[in-house]
C-alpha cells in the first residue's frame, strides 16, 4: 500500500503537549474507539469495563534508566544520552552539540565518573570508554529522566528530576534497560492492577528494551521507504503459553503500548508466539495484518511519526485522524505525559 508520510499529519496545539504527569497516575481521560467507528470520552479508570474475565492484557515491564547526563570537555557542558553498553566498559552516546566531541577527547560526568571518546559515528553518536567502572550505578546517582525532546527540562530543576525518575517508569518496571518509558503503561497503579486482576483479566509481562526508534523521525516521502531502527524484546516461555492459550481459546489479547504489539507481532511464527529474546525492526503500517494483537491501549503520538502509522494500521488512518481531531477539539494531554486511546 503506498501511502505519503504527509497523509499522517495533523495540527496539535503546542499547550496540548503534557509537561508534567497528573498527580495521579490513573486520573487520564481515556478515548475509547471502537473499529466500526465510535468514539467515546472515558476515564482511564473505567479500563476495567471495556475488557472481560478471562482477557489477557500484555505490559512491557522494561525499565527505563536515568540515561540522560551532563559531561564536561575542559570547561564546556555537554549533554549525553546514554543508548546501550556494547561491551564492558564501552557505551553508546549522543551528544548535544555533537560538533564539540572528537576521538581522544576526555569527558567528565562527576569525580568518580569519566571516559574517553574512542569512537565516531554517525547522527551524533560516539563511543565512550568509561574502562572499567560501574557506569549504571553511578548514572542512578547523577542521570536524568530521559525525556523525550517536547518535554522540557534543566538540570537546575532538581525537585522535578526526583518526579520525573519516579513517573517516567512504570509501576510494573522490572527489565532495565530502555531509555524511553513504554508511556501507555504510565497510566497504571498498583489498585488498578489488582482491580483488573480481581476482574478476570490476566496481566501477561514481557519486555522491549524502548531504544531510539521511538525517537527516530521519519526522513522520506513515502511511508514504505522508512527502515525502523532494531529493538531487543524478550518473550518467556509461560507468557509465551500464555498467550498462545488465550488466542487458541478465542480469549482477546489486549496491548498495552506500541512497544508490546512490536513484540507480539515479531514473534509470530508458524501459527503461534514464540518464546525467547530477539531483534526487531518490524515497521507497522497500514496494510499490515495482525495475527495476535485484538485491543490496544495506547497514548497520543506525534504527526508523521511511525508510531501515529501503527496505531493507524489497527484502526483506520481516517479514524484515527478523527479521534485525533476529536482529541485536539476536547482538550486532550497528548504524547508521554498525557492522556490515552483504548481502540477495540
Amino acid at each position: 500500500m503506498r501511502m505519503l508520510v504527509s497523509d499522517f499529519d495533523y495540527h496539535l496545539p503546542p499547550e496540548l503537549i503534557a509537561q508534567k504527569p497528573l498527580p495521579c497516575r490513573d486520573d487520564s481521560r481515556m478515548m475509547v474507539v471502537r473499529r466500526r467507528g465510535e468514539i467515546v470520552h472515558s476515564r482511564f479508570k473505567d479500563l476495567p469495563g471495556y475488557l472481560a474475565a478471562g482477557d489477557i492484557l500484555v505490559v512491557n515491564d522494561t525499565r527505563v534508566i536515568p540515561a540522560k547526563a551532563w559531561g564536561k570537555k575542559d570547561r564546556q557542558e555537554i549533554e549525553f544520552l546514554f543508548l546501550r553498553e556494547i561491551k564492558p566498559g564501552i557505551w553508546e552516546v549522543l551528544c548535544r552539540p555533537a560538533k564539540r566531541v572528537r576521538p581522544g577527547d576526555a569527558i567528565e560526568f562527576s569525580p568518580r565518573l569519566s571516559a574517553q571518546v574512542v569512537g565516531m559515528e554517525s547522527r551524533g553518536k560516539r563511543l565512550l570508554d568509561f574502562s572499567s567502572e560501574d557506569v549504571l550505578a553511578e548514572l542512578h546517582k547523577i542521570g536524568y529522566a530521559p525525556l523525550p525532546p517536547y518535554i522540557k527540562r534543566s538540570k537546575t530543576e532538581l525537585n522535578q528530576r526526583t518526579i520525573d525518575l519516579e513517573r517516567y517508569q512504570t509501576v510494573f518496571a522490572r527489565e532495565e534497560g530502555a531509555i524511553a518509558a513504554p508511556t501507555a503503561g504510565l497510566h497504571f497503579t498498583p489498585d488498578s492492577l489488582k482491580g483488573l486482576r480481581t476482574k478476570g483479566i490476566k496481566i501477561c509481562p514481557i519486555s522491549l528494551q524502548v531504544g531510539l526508534a521511538t525517537f527516530q523521525p521519519v526522513e522520506v516521502d513515502r511511508v514504505e521507504d522508512h527502515r525502523m531502527l532494531a529493538e531487543y524484546y524478550t518473550i518467556s516461555m509461560g507468557a509465551a503459553r500464555r498467550i498462545n492459550e488465550a488466542k487458541s481459546e478465542g480469549r482477546p489479547v489486549a496491548a498495552v503500548g506500541t512497544t508490546v504489539v512490536r513484540a507480539l507481532e515479531s514473534a509470530w511464527q508458524d501459527g503461534q508466539v514464540q518464546n525467547g529474546s530477539r531483534w526487531t525492526d518490524i515497521f507497522i503500517r497500514p496494510g499490515f495484518r495482525f495475527r495476535v494483537v485484538d485491543r490496544l491501549l495506547t497514548n497520543f503520538h506525534l504527526p508523521k511519526s511511525t508510531l501515529l502509522m501503527l496505531v493507524s494500521s489497527f484502526a483506520s488512518r481516517e479514524l484515527i485522524l478523527k479521534a485525533y481531531s476529536e482529541a485536539v477539539r476536547e482538550k486532550y494531554r497528548f504524547y508521554s505525559y498525557g492522556d490515552c486511546m483504548l481502540i477495540l
